[in-house]
């Protein structure tokens, strides 16, 4: 979901958190085996480009996307 809101792919998701495109696909269809220092590389990357992790009033998790203001990624 977070990677939809940017819509950005695999690859990119990728380089941008600098990990393998495979431990983003592994990730996403839930294979496991993803270390904590490698969730918290996805979680930066998503962060920088306006994804917000949060959770709802029933504790569920969730995603917001605000985009960050033109010129503010280069």
């Amino acid at each position: 979901m977070a990677r939809a809101a940017v819509r950005l792919g695999v690859r990119e998701i990728a380089e941008l958190a600098e990990v393998a495109p495979y431990t983003v696909s592994r990730f996403e269809t839930e294979q496991g085996g993803l270390r904590l220092d490698t969730a918290e590389k996805l979680k930066a990357a998503l962060e920088r480009l306006g994804v917000k992790f949060t959770t709802d009033d029933q504790g569920r998790a969730c995603i917001c996307y605000e985009a960050p203001p033109k010129g503010g990624m280069e």
